[in-house]
């Protein structure tokens, strides 16, 4: 949901101008970085709760668990979100200043992040209904979720940044502040969608109080997903950090063929989010030797999914680029990118379903460590192509499939040594 929010900014600030597209593509990044705080801590939640549902179901009772680990995910998440805007606006500012070449760049980035941080705890909060309906396998409300968020998204953009219905015309501050708004309707479609359809068997319905023990059990596992996951995203920041030092045109470009690339990663997260739940729920049973036969089951769904839209991209790169700006030179210049990023895409199809099958054993300091090494890879890979070799923005990419295949290697062959089998969380 994050990234179909980032690609719907990109979408109308692609008919804004150069230096708006270029700071929402380093502000966005920024700003996802501190949302996958959050976002990796549920995602810690969501592989307890998937332990948790595959022994309930595998004993006839223990369900009430569940609302405990949620409820401890509420406090420690809003707890984390204050504490995460706090420090933002305090130390943003001279970061990204420190950061950006660009002037006008780095004046956009900071009005971008400061009218987009209000929406952290929202999203927090979101993210952890998410981790609840995905860990006991009732998806159908992330559906709607995504459609009422998207949706107000793009009706709150086209009025703020535009000037619309009598509102000011806000630039890139419009882009900020109706992702905000949207992040705040997605979480109040939750807590309703929660109130009327939740089963009440999972103890949702009645507060819990912070219980220490539990949170550091819960912290154990889930710390390791917040530091991975920050990594992960950074890799993004560490591109376009360098891409800038390039150029406004290349930012912009860059920015550009990453939110189409988004669109096939929200394939390739739903499914790797499904792997996670379902290795997780199967070992909870205690049935270790499904693992293996559901990744294959997963990537091969992924695959006949993802193939044909990337097919269409290639085959149709003026009509994809074109819904995210109108500019002719930003056009011409962002197709040979998007022909890279469709052929990284289809080399690492399988990464991130791997990645996730792994934190789905409950070794999420495993997944750190690959992630750490895959990285390190990376930030040398970019300061020769891009930072000593000022090679093409196409060539750059490549970069990204660099950094999959790394860590698809490395979740390969862990996964086969089968050393997770009987791991306890």
């Amino acid at each position: 949901m994050e990234e179909l929010l980032g690609m719907t900014d990109t979408a109308f600030l692609g008919r804004v101008g150069e230096v708006e597209l270029g700071a929402s593509a380093i502000a966005g990044v920024y700003f996802t970085i501190l949302y996958m705080l959050g976002f990796g801590f549920s995602i810690g939640v969501q592989i307890i709760i998937g332990r948790r549902n595959g022994e309930a179901y595998e004993n006839g009772t223990g369900f009430g668990a569940i609302g405990r680990v949620f409820w401890q995910g509420v406090w420690f998440l809003l707890a984390l979100a204050l504490v995460t805007m706090a420090l933002s606006y305090l130390l943003s500012p001279p970061l990204l200043k420190g950061l950006l070449k660009s002037e006008n760049v780095f004046e956009a980035s900071v009005v971008y992040v400061n009218w987009r941080i209000p929406g952290l705890p929202f999203a927090f909060m979101t993210a952890l209904f998410r981790a609840f309906y995905v860990g006991i396998k009732e998806t159908e409300s992330l559906t709607w979720n995504s459609l009422v968020l998207v949706g107000s998204n793009i009706l709150l953009d086209w009025v703020l940044i535009f000037g619309h219905l009598g509102a000011p015309e806000m630039g890139i501050k419009g882009a900020a502040l109706a992702s905000t708004i949207s992040e705040g309707i997605s979480f109040l479609f939750f807590v309703v969608w929660a109130i009327l359809t939740a089963d009440k068997k999972y103890g949702l319905q009645k507060m819990v109080k912070p219980l220490w023990q539990e949170l550091r059990q819960l912290f154990s596992t889930a710390s390791w997903v917040m530091v991975e996951y920050v990594l992960n995203v950074s890799v993004w920041l560490l591109f376009f950090l360098f891409i800038e030092h390039l150029g406004e045109e290349q930012l912009a470009v860059a920015n550009i063929v990453r939110s189409i690339s988004e669109v096939p990663f929200v394939f390739s997260a739903a499914f790797a989010s499904t792997a996670a739940t379902l290795v997780s729920n199967i070992i909870g049973e205690g049935h270790p030797e499904g693992v293996v036969p559901i990744i294959r089951r997963v990537i091969l769904l992924c695959a006949v999914t993802m193939l044909p839209l990337l097919a269409f991209f290639a085959l149709c790169p003026h009509f994809i680029i074109g819904l995210f700006t109108d500019i002719p030179s930003l056009v011409s210049a962002s197709v040979p990118t998007l022909w890279v990023m469709c052929a990284c895409t289809v080399v690492t199809l399988p990464w991130n379903v791997y990645l996730q099958s792994v934190a789905g054993t409950g070794d999420t300091r495993v997944c750190l460590r690959f992630d750490a090494v895959a990285l390190g890879i990376y930030a040398v890979y970019c300061t020769v192509i891009i930072g000593i070799l000022q090679s093409s923005i196409a060539l750059c990419w490549t970069a990204d499939g660099i950094y999959s295949l790394c860590i698809w290697i490395q979740c390969v062959v862990y996964i086969h040594r089968k050393k997770w089998s009987n791991k306890k969380i």
